[in-house]
């Protein structure tokens, strides 16, 4: 049977139309009122209709444990980390597992010695905001079989084989969990993710699926400990998954290049100050003498590219590693650009997958380590200017879920009573809406959609950021309703 979501309003035009759905798509778009075909009407009393939302770059299990971890985001220094530890373990936690930090501006280091002195024999894993360090006490060094290290201090590969470790809870439970946050998403108007988590997603997703995870559609992610599997097994981009009903496809290939910028790994053409060594320029985790094999193998055997790359030396190698090997995709992140290369995205037809929130973030040690250039960080305007194309994402759990909030960033450049951040890089609302889009309003296109209870485009920066939703569609179908 039809619905017809009656007298909507479209952002940016003054009509008020009824818009009828069958069969999962759009079948008119009528001035509101007209006769229309039956079924089922629900007035919309003048609210505003948008395509569904996307978070383009989301690693989904880590984001639905993150609620459950305790936060140490507000954490001003070690010790204030530990602090929080303490409490928790003289509260009797056997042990505990931490998220958030960003210790790029603390005063002190964080060390193995400082959540010892609070934690005794529990184990204490804390996670950084940006999923790229792990700070690990003596206990939870020596249960990872690593009871040498001198700091606790774990960066990228090391740091994230301690993160996938920690996701020691049942499928069954991870699953639920993950259900409940696709919940939470489609609440915020979200029909849709990329998934990067590191793990064999294809498996993850067909067994949530088949468990009745309906709320989301699901792009996922293949890396390259997994590239020989996905050959074996066929996948590639684009197509939908067996066992996925119609809601997952394969994603593209993801390598990571480089690390942060708040774990000082993010690589860059100049060096960050008080570093010294072969590292003050960041890590290359990946140099072109592997990634140009890899991102080769990708392409034989269908697959795009998202090449993880935050300084400028590592968008620079990306973007000649992606023209190289000929292969469509994407550079996840494009934090810091040298000027020369922002053309080059839009000449190779490379996506910008840009987590806005990140600036929101990252503002303060952008504005110490990468002093001078912060010009060229979050280069939105400029990107769009020559013809990139934008995709906006969260990488949750660094930032929130919720593409609202990168929309705000993007627009607004400005979080928590600052002056914006380089307005000069900010873009219009109907330019973020549609980098966070991947579908249109027009009949026959497929009804995912979001109904607001205010206007987007009229939205100061703060309103959007808080946007309220009030029902979501995925195929017609509602995953989320107020009214």
């Amino acid at each position: 049977m039809s619905l017809t979501l009656g007298s909507a309003r479209l952002p940016g035009t003054d009509a008020v139309v009824d818009i009828e759905l069958d069969a999962q798509r759009i079948r008119s778009i009528r001035p509101a009122g007209a006769d229309g075909r039956g079924g089922e009407h629900l007035d919309l009393a003048g609210r505003w209709v948008i395509p569904g939302l996307w978070d383009n770059h989301v690693h989904f299990t880590q984001w639905s444990l993150a609620a459950r971890r305790l936060d140490v985001a507000g954490a001003a220094s070690a010790q204030a980390l530990a602090a929080v530890v303490g409490e928790r373990v003289r509260a009797g936690a056997t042990e505990v597992t931490a998220f958030g930090f960003r210790d790029a501006l603390w005063a002190d280091a964080p060390t193995r010695a400082i959540l010892d002195e609070v934690s005794g024999g529990v184990s204490v894993v804390a996670v950084s905001g940006d999923l790229h360090s792990a700070w690990l006490n003596s206990a939870a060094l020596a249960a990872h079989g690593l009871a040498n290290h001198p700091t606790g201090l774990l960066r990228e590969e090391a740091a994230f084989a301690v993160v996938r470790s920690l996701e020691n809870v049942s499928v069954e439970v991870s699953d639920r969990w993950a259900a409940e946050a696709a919940t939470e998403a489609s609440r915020r108007g979200v029909v849709g993710i990329v998934d990067f988590e590191m793990a064999w997603n294809a498996e993850t997703w067909r067994r949530r699926v088949g468990r009745g995870a309906d709320a989301l559609r699901v792009e996922f992610g293949i890396y390259p400990q997994h590239l020989e599997r996905a050959a074996a097994e066929g996948l590639q981009t684009g197509e939908f998954l067996d066992g996925g009903d119609g809601l997952v496809r394969v994603g593209s290939f993801k390598v990571i290049t480089d690390g942060s910028l708040n774990t000082r790994t993010a690589y860059c053409f100049d060096a960050y100050p008080g570093l010294g060594g072969e590292e003050r320029y960041g890590l290359l985790t990946v140099p072109p003498d592997q990634l140009v094999p890899l991102l080769t193998r990708a392409r034989e055997i269908g697959l795009t590219a998202a090449v993880h790359a935050i300084g400028d030396h590592a968008n620079a190698l990306a973007l000649d590693a992606l023209a190289a090997v000929g292969i469509a995709g994407s550079i996840e992140h494009a934090q810091l650009l040298a000027e020369g290369d922002v053309r080059r995205f839009g000449e190779l037809g490379v996506v910008a997958s840009v987590q806005p929130e990140h600036a929101m973030d990252d503002r303060g040690v952008a504005d110490h380590f990468w002093a001078g250039r912060t010009g060229r960080a979050f280069m939105l305007r400029s990107l769009l200017d020559a013809g990139a194309r934008l995709a906006l994402g969260s990488d949750a759990p660094v930032a929130p879920l919720d593409p609202w909030v990168a929309m705000a960033a993007a627009v607004g450049r400005s979080r928590d009573g600052l002056p914006p951040w380089h307005p000069e890089q900010a873009i219009t609302a109907s330019e973020a809406l549609l980098a966070s889009t991947r579908s249109i309003i027009e009949v026959g296109a497929v009804a995912d959609l979001a109904i607001l209870d205010a206007d987007p485009f009229a939205a100061t920066v703060d309103e959007l950021r808080v946007m309220p939703v009030s029902a979501t569609l995925l195929g017609g179908r509602f995953t989320h309703t107020t009214l």
